[in-house]
């Protein structure tokens, strides 16, 4: 006999009270912690509950009963529906205020070390239209609001071009306007899908696994250059042509016009052939007279004006001499360790894609830097203490890992390195923190610098200075 369902309960009139990770906020029913999205503290909401545990729940607004004082004017026509940028109804100093507290949450509670008063967090010059990089998803099954359901309209067109909806890997939120990054990016996407929907082209259904439009990449930099990829599933020539020309001929502004056929069952680029249409296979941003070379596969920091800030302070930490031997751990394209080399006798730096360091050495060269060394590959594998005996132990470490943190392998091969300063930059304070518990054997941390890359999310960068004991 099959389950019934049970209800979950709707609370009337609950008082939101504190901001909680992944851009939720905090209400408390009866003693229990109520996650709620897309609300500030002095919202008065009914919550409609759609999950329950023992010690918490969580659940969505039917209804605002009052607006907080707080409370301002989103800007974006998709918020609330889209994914992202989940903090626009919060003015930008309580965002600050907020991210500044997450920081100070997540290296005491889950740290646990010693720690130095908290530098007040370097807030973005911009708060929109602050991404370099943004990748819009081709799905043939289009999400549709409450408004649109509720209107009793018919819906024959289902496909769209934008972004995930939160949970939910098939079905798409269709974009107009993105307030991310700026205006060029939203007149590509939307011509693209204008012109693919006039000519029938196929949008991706991603339980299938079939369709021909499966992706779409633009980035920009500060110089003015625009890069723009098509991912297709299939090599369908004749219908790849038609879009690469409409490209092509509607927006000169495109120096890097490229695609790449994918016919895998994920997303990822990495191992796929990369093919130049038009234009160059690169784009370059700048920063304190270096060029810096960013193919399609590169990892570069996705707010160009804040990442300058962030490497200001990551050098100033490093308190660089010309004597200095420094190791950069996923140095993606050698930013840091290019932004630095001329301070220093020599960088090592470490990146697990291989067409990351290929860019790292050509703006090594570009730039006339012949005082770095790039090496390929897995972390954990490569920094050993063969490699570190090999190199010479570092005077300096400066680490830039992904969200999940630094494997205890690489933690330990930092132990044996034994550098004087060890800087951590982290896009993950959660798991920066327990790796400063992993280093405090025989590392103190003696500075902190939040630093705010992304406006209207709650992510926040942390740069943290540990010297040895």
């Amino acid at each position: 006999m099959a389950k019934t369902r049970r209800e979950l309960p709707l609370y009337e009139g609950v008082e939101i009270i504190g901001v909680a990770a992944e851009g939720k906020a905090i209400a408390k029913v009866d003693g229990m912690t109520v996650f709620v999205p897309f609300t500030i503290p002095g919202d008065v909401v009914d919550i409609q509950t759609y999950r329950k545990r023992k010690s918490f729940a969580e659940g969505r607004v039917v209804r605002f009963v009052a607006y907080s004082k707080d409370r301002i004017q989103p800007v974006c026509e998709h918020f609330g529906v889209c994914g992202g940028c989940k903090w626009q109804m919060l003015p930008y100093p309580l965002q600050l205020k907020n991210k500044q507290q997450q920081i100070v949450d997540n290296l005491t509670r889950i740290g646990k070390v010693e720690l130095p008063e908290i530098m007040p967090i370097m807030g973005a010059p911009e708060t929109t239209f602050y991404r370099n990089k943004l990748e819009f998803t081709f799905s043939n099954k289009r999400w549709l609001t409450e408004k649109e359901i509720g209107s009793d309209k018919e819906f024959t067109h289902m496909d769209a071009l934008g972004f995930h909806i939160p949970g939910m890997f098939d079905k798409v939120l269709d974009i107009n306007k993105c307030w991310l990054q700026e205006d060029i990016s939203n007149q590509v996407r939307n011509s693209v899908r204008e012109f693919c929907l006039q000519h029938n082209f196929e949008f991706f259904d991603l339980r299938a696994q079939q369709g021909l439009m499966r992706t779409l990449i633009i980035r920009t930099t500060s110089t003015g250059e625009l890069m723009v990829i098509v991912v297709f599933f299939q090599d369908d020539e004749m219908r790849r042509n038609m879009l690469m020309k409409h490209l092509a001929d509607t927006f000169p502004q495109i120096t890097s016009l490229l695609y790449i056929i994918n016919e895998k069952k994920n997303d990822t680029i990495t191992d796929q052939e990369m093919i130049t249409y038009k234009g160059n296979d690169c784009i370059y941003e700048e920063m304190e007279g270096l060029k810096f070379k960013i193919g399609p596969k590169s990892f570069y920091q996705t707010n160009s004006e804040q990442a300058y800030n962030l490497y200001k302070v990551a050098r100033e930490f490093a308190q660089l001499s010309e004597t200095d031997l420094v190791y950069d751990l996923y140095t993606g394209t050698g930013t840091i360790a290019n932004f630095i080399a001329r301070s220093v006798k020599k960088v090592v730096g470490i990146e697990y894609v291989e067409e990351a360091i290929e860019d790292a050495r050509e703006n090594a060269s570009a730039n006339g830097i012949d005082n770095t060394l790039f090496f390929a590959g897995d972390m954990k594998d490569i920094l050993n203490q063969a490699f570190i005996l090999e190199h010479g132990r570092p005077d300096v470490l400066i680490t830039d890992p992904p969200r999940a943190g630094m494997h205890t392998d690489v933690v330990e091969a930092i132990l044996f390195a034994n550098p004087k300063r060890i800087v951590y930059v982290s896009c993950n304070p959660a798991s920066q923190a327990r790796d400063l518990n992993l280093l405090d054997e025989k590392y103190k941390v003696t500075r902190v610098q939040p630093v705010d890359m992304f406006p209207h999310t709650h992510h926040v960068e942390n740069v943290v200075l540990l010297e040895r004991r």
